[in-house]
């Protein structure tokens, strides 16, 4: 997927304006990550399926979610991604969590130039979540296995929150360990740009009762 083959793929739903402010996000990822290692290596040469694709899919899971937060934000996927295409909406929030300075520093600069409404949190996850309200939704890529990522968010999950979770091969187990603590509703969404991969849907969270 390039840049043509993405506004196909999202023929109707993503603006000129929008689109531009995609482009100018690939521009500045570009120029940073030799520098700064924003993710994986071998991932570079397939920005737009690997990257933008894969974080933009979630909007189609929650397209009427008001506040997003998304946690370990890194080079910005899902959340940036996220907030580039929320950012001519005036009643949406999203956040982006990530307590590495450097990473931050290049979240501000996209800010800035892309997606202007969002806010970067350059704190420790656990912080943010003893002190935020739960939000619509909250998301993770690349973060922790699903046991830990659930612990993390349990606060804001079992206050109603929705989590849309990326996951490559061997979440089964991952999900079998969780529930072994906690009892949830679970979708799992085939990725629209990996056949491997997964968004897991996880909702009502509760104690499991053993």
């Amino acid at each position: 997927m390039q840049t043509k083959d993405f506004q196909a793929a999202y023929a109707g739903s993503v603006s000129r304006e929008t689109l531009h402010r995609l482009e100018l996000f690939a521009d500045l990822y570009a120029k940073w990550t030799p520098r700064i290692n924003l993710t994986a290596p071998s991932t570079h040469g397939d920005f737009w399926t690997r990257h933008i694709g894969d974080s933009a899919q979630l909007l189609e899971l929650a397209p009427d979610a008001k506040h997003w937060i998304d946690l370990g934000s890194g080079g910005g996927f899902p959340g940036m991604v996220v907030a580039i295409l929320l950012e001519n909406s005036q009643d949406r929030k999203v956040e982006l969590v990530e307590s590495n300075r450097k990473k931050t520093s290049f979240l501000h600069v996209v800010k800035t130039q892309c997606a202007p409404s969002c806010v970067i949190r350059s704190e420790r996850i656990e912080a943010v979540v003893a002190r935020t309200e739960a939000p619509d939704i909250v998301t993770a890529r690349a973060l922790a296995p699903l046991p830990a990522l659930i612990e993390m968010i349990a606060p804001w999950a079992r206050a109603g929150a929705r989590a849309l979770l990326h996951k490559g091969r061997g979440y089964a187990a991952e999900i079998a360990e969780s529930r072994a603590k906690w009892e949830f509703d679970l979708v799992e969404h085939r990725s629209r740009v990996d056949a491997d991969s997964v968004v897991l849907e996880v909702a009502n969270l509760r104690p499991a009762l053993n």
